[in-house]
């Protein structure tokens, strides 16, 4: 071996070293996501990973390498859900993905010090679980579903579709803190499109609902 071939053999490998010590060392970061509502047997819900995984690959982050998930599954059932959230805030990820606004409020119950991402939430200012859309403060940020101001929307064209209507029974899960905020502007509205509102409690899921 020469002294030009010796030269470019050791800046081949002085370039590569960076490369190697990285990969050696690039530490593993931990993010969490829950669900509330589906499994992990949901079509939608597989879709939405499979989306997950393939934006986060595209940022540079893969499973396995550089990423590692955790993934929760509340089924629709409130105490698993808070149990999950618990459990997912003492994993101490760096963030945690919530979709729907069961999980979110669990886990802002389990832990204020941990981000979290939130989609498919109803109205998180009206839930208290923001101070604003523009300026959430807090450990918490994401995209709303909804203002519970349209809840009193549905009445309205409830009224138009069926103008002779004059009783309404609301579906809701008492276990759910969003219903409670629904069902109010649904009660403040109802008498000024001529209809009266009385709740039916799902209690169960799937769920059995009976008048309360």
């Amino acid at each position: 071996m020469n002294r030009r071939q010796f030269l470019t053999l050791l800046g081949g490998a002085a370039a590569a070293w960076p490369l190697a010590a990285r990969a050696q060392h690039e530490r593993t970061h931990r993010v969490g996501m829950i669900t509330g509502g589906s499994d992990e047997n949901d079509p939608d819900a597989r879709a939405n990973i499979a989306a997950f995984a393939q934006a986060m690959q595209q940022l540079g982050w893969a499973e396995g390498r550089n990423l590692r998930t955790d993934y929760f599954w509340g089924r629709g059932q409130p105490e698993a859900v808070r149990k999950h959230a618990a459990e997912l805030a003492a994993l101490a990820p760096e963030v945690v993905v919530s979709s729907g606004t069961t999980s979110l409020g669990s886990l802002l119950q389990a832990t204020r010090a941990v981000p979290i991402v939130f989609v498919n939430v109803a109205d998180p200012v009206g839930s208290g679980f923001v101070d604003s859309l523009s300026r959430p403060g807090g450990n918490a940020t994401g995209f709303m579903q909804f203002e519970y101001s349209l809840s009193g929307k549905w009445l309205e064209v409830l009224k138009q579709i069926a103008p002779d209507v004059t009783r309404a029974a609301v579906l809701r899960d008492a276990a759910v803190p969003s219903g409670i905020g629904q069902f109010a502007v649904i009660q403040s509205v109802a008498p000024s499109v001529g209809l009266e509102s009385s709740p039916s409690t799902c209690v169960s899921r799937p769920p059995r609902c009976k008048a309360t």
